[in-house]
């Protein structure tokens, strides 16, 4: 068992310097590839901005933010991020040929004991190590964006995946204060992706009928279900409402839910006029600088918040 496992990661990108961050806040030693000077740039500086939010929060103080920093270096030199490395998380582009390349080469670069995960959100972990040597030792540890923030890593075990792989990701994880779940079979989208995207389907189709607006279902999810969700998931709302309730609904309800195999027609258009959301300011909402910036700081302040709590039910020291 690895308890210490000496981490690198490649990719310096969004997830890559948050899961990176992950690590650093509970002890952790890591190393950053990235692919160029500029890419390590964008990854110091997004660190950087994060360890300042965690600051004006009182996550963590100055002396222990410039401790984290220390803690991660940022390299393009893939021998000196490899060096030593027993835990490599793959954080790169959702592309699959991308990643089978990347876990092919790592195959080759790093002994048979090392462990390389992807963090991809949905691919098959069996289809990115098609082409390696030992694919006993890969396996998907899968964060949740913002990485550092959401506790939740769903392990996904490939075809071939070792029990010993699994165990050491969950000691991992563990470790840096996450909620690892294993996720037995392979599936598209793993479990939370599937859940997600079951509800922004139905959300979808009922703005189609003219149910609802979108601020109104918004309105609906925040007010209810999102309330209760941090507490009870599905199948423990279920037990407390009623089952004999629950399958009552279920029988006149399901036959009428959304089965698109797609998305629908308001969503096409807005992705049709190139409107991508927050990050080009045009989509379900429109996306001023000042509004980006206040949804920015209400969904921080918040996950910070539980963060916090999940601090405190912890309670652990740093593992290094």
């Amino acid at each position: 068992m690895y308890i210490n496992e000496k981490i690198s990661i490649i990719g310096s990108g969004t997830m890559g310097h948050s899961v990176a961050l992950s690590a650093g806040l509970t002890g952790h030693h890591v190393r950053v590839w990235g692919n160029n000077s500029e890419d390590i740039g964008r990854g110091e500086k997004g660190l950087s901005e994060k360890l300042q939010v965690l600051e004006r929060y009182e996550v963590i103080s100055r002396e222990e933010s410039d401790q984290i920093y220390q803690r991660i270096t940022f390299t393009d030199a893939l021998e000196d991020c490899l060096l030593e490395a027993t835990f490599i998380i793959e954080a790169i582009p959702e592309n699959l040929s991308l990643k089978q390349e990347w876990f092919h080469k790592l195959d080759q670069l790093c002994g048979p004991n090392t462990i390389l995960a992807s963090n991809t959100s949905g691919l098959s972990p069996s289809e990115i190590a098609i082409n390696t040597k030992y694919p006993e030792r890969t396996v998907v540890t899968h964060f949740w964006n913002p990485g550092h923030l959401i506790p939740l890593v769903e392990i996904v075990k490939g075809k071939y995946t070792s029990d010993d792989t699994v165990n050491r990701a969950i000691t991992l994880l563990e470790s840096m204060n996450k909620k690892p779940i294993v996720v037995q079979k392979e599936i598209l989208g793993s479990i939370g992706n599937r859940l997600q995207y079951a509800l922004f389907r139905e959300a979808q189709y009922i703005l189609e009928q003219g149910v609802a607006t979108i601020e109104d279902i918004d309105t609906a999810v925040r007010y209810s279900i999102g309330r209760r969700l941090p507490v009870t998931g599905p199948f423990m709302s279920a037990d407390m409402g009623g089952l004999d309730v629950f399958d009552d609904i279920s029988s006149y309800l399901f036959k009428d839910l959304s089965v698109e195999p797609a998305s629908l027609s308001v969503m096409r258009s807005l992705v049709d006029e190139g409107k991508y959301g927050q990050k080009n300011g045009g989509g379900f909402y429109q996306w001023s600088a000042e509004f980006s910036k206040d949804m920015n700081e209400a969904r921080e302040k918040e996950l910070i918040r539980w963060l916090k709590q999940d601090n405190l039910d912890h309670k652990k020291d740093p593992v290094i």
